[in-house]
């Protein structure tokens, strides 16, 4: 595991990781998988693509996979199930 320096001005006490699946996703799966994880149904504006839109991302997970020395495998479906099972927990905390 690499060594955590010590934090200074030009280096934060904190670090931030990307964590998702490495493959990019169409964004109207997700919004049904989201659908379909907390049983409701978004209300949807489509548009035509904008200016600044992105036709494809996918999380870089390099920094996790560097630091850890593991590179997550957990499929969308998953993940957003179990995100959502979460916020629905901490919602009603």
């Amino acid at each position: 595991m690499p060594h955590c320096p010590t934090p200074t001005p030009a280096a934060p006490p904190h670090y931030l990781f990307n964590i998702g699946n490495y493959l990019p996703e169409e964004l109207l799966h997700f919004i049904n998988l989201l659908e379909k994880a907390l049983g409701r149904t978004a209300i949807k504006h489509l548009e035509a693509m904008q200016p600044g839109d992105a036709v494809a991302t996918a999380a870089d997970t390099s920094s996790l996979e560097a630091w850890l020395g593991i590179r997550p495998t957990t499929p969308l479906e998953l993940g957003v199930e179990l995100f959502a099972e979460w916020y629905l927990q901490y919602a009603i905390s």
